[in-house]
C-alpha cells in the first residue's frame, strides 16, 4: 500500500517560499499548513490564502490539512469567539483546497480533566455544527494538557462525535505516559491520518523509529493514505562547530531547520516497507 507524504514544512522555514523549497528538495507534495510568512494559518486573510495556493500549485504542490490552533485554548475561555475564528478557518480551508482541519479538545486542569468532560463535549459539538456542509473534515490530535491527551478520553470524543476523525501522534502520547500500541488498539478505527514523530522515554522527540513509539508496528497497521511528517527535532545553529565528542552527546541535534526536516522525512521513508513506495 502506498502512502503520500505531507509535512509541516514551516519547520524547514517560516516563509512559504522556503517551505516550497524544502518540500521540493525532499519530494514531499502535500503541506499541512500551520504558519505562512510568519503568520499563523488562522490569522491570514483569504487574499493571502489565494496567493499561497497559487504558489503551491505552480510547483505541483497542494494543502492536505490546516494545522490549526482551534481547540487549543482553556475550556473556561471565550468559546464563542473561538468558534467564530474557527468558522473563518473553514473558509480559509476551502480557499486553500484543504479537505482537513487539525484541531484539539481544549486545555483542562491536569489533575482532574474528567471533571470538564461536559463543557469540552459541548464546545466540540459546536465545532461539529460549524463544520457541517463545509466539505472539510475535522481531525482531532492527541496533545499534552488537553482533554484528549490520553487514548481513553480520545475514544470518548470519537464515539460521541463520529464526524471527528483522529490524527494519531505517537510522540504526543509518549509525552503523556500513554502506551502507543494500547492507544492504537483503542483508536485505529477512527484514525484519518498520523503525525510522524517519535520520542524517547524522557519525552524528547527523535526521528521516526529511533524512539519508543513503536513506529514500525504502527505503520504496519496503518491503512490511511497520507502521513504528515512533523520533525520537532532539536536545532542548534552552531552544531557543526562542535567537537566529535560533544556531537556524540547530542545525537539527535541538527545544524539547521532544513537539515532536521530532511532527516525527519528520510526517517519515515526508511521505515516504510518496500511495497509502500512513498
Amino acid at each position: 500500500m502506498a502512502f503520500s507524504i505531507a509535512a509541516f514544512a514551516d519547520e524547514a522555514g517560516s516563509m512559504i517560499d522556503e517551505q516550497i523549497g524544502a518540500m521540493k528538495e525532499n519530494n514531499v507534495t502535500l503541506l499541512e499548513i500551520r504558519t505562512v510568512d510568519g503568520q499563523n494559518i488562522a490569522d491570514i486573510s483569504p487574499e493571502k490564502a489565494r496567493e499561497v495556493r497559487k504558489k503551491l500549485e505552480a510547483h505541483g504542490l497542494a494543502v492536505w490539512s490546516l494545522g490549526s490552533p482551534y481547540g487549543k485554548i482553556g475550556i473556561e475561555g471565550d468559546i464563542d469567539a473561538h468558534i467564530e475564528k474557527m468558522k473563518r478557518g473553514l473558509e480559509l480551508a476551502q480557499v486553500l483546497g484543504a479537505k482537513h482541519i487539525r484541531l484539539f479538545s481544549f486545555y483542562v486542569p491536569e489533575d482532574h480533566p474528567e471533571d470538564f468532560e461536559g463543557p469540552v463535549m459541548e464546545a466540540m459539538s459546536r465545532m461539529v455544527r460549524a463544520a457541517e456542509g463545509s466539505g472539510v473534515m475535522l481531525c482531532h490530535e492527541n496533545e499534552k494538557g488537553i482533554f484528549g491527551s490520553n487514548a481513553a478520553r480520545c475514544l470518548k470524543i470519537h464515539e460521541t462525535f463520529p464526524e471527528i476523525r483522529a490524527v494519531f501522534d505517537p510522540a504526543n502520547f509518549i509525552q503523556c505516559g500513554q502506551d502507543t500500541k494500547e492507544a492504537w488498539n483503542l483508536l485505529s478505527s477512527f484514525v484519518e491520518y498520523m503525525h510522524i514523530k517519535d520520542a524517547l522515554e524522557d519525552g524528547s522527540v527523535v526521528p521516526a523509529g529511533e524512539g519508543i513509539g513503536e513506529l514500525p508496528y504502527l505503520l504496519g497497521q496503518y491503512r490511511g493514505q497520507v502521513l504528515t511528517v512533523e520533525p520537532h527535532l532539536t536545532v542548534f545553529p552552531g552544531f557543526e562547530k562542535l567537537e566529535a565528542v560533544e556531537k556524540a552527546k547530542h545525537r539527535y541535534t541538527y545544524a539547521s531547520s532544513r537539515e532536521a526536516f530532511r532527516v525527519a522525512v528520510e526517517a519515515l521513508r526508511k521505515l516504510s516497507e518496500q511495497d509502500r513506495e512513498i
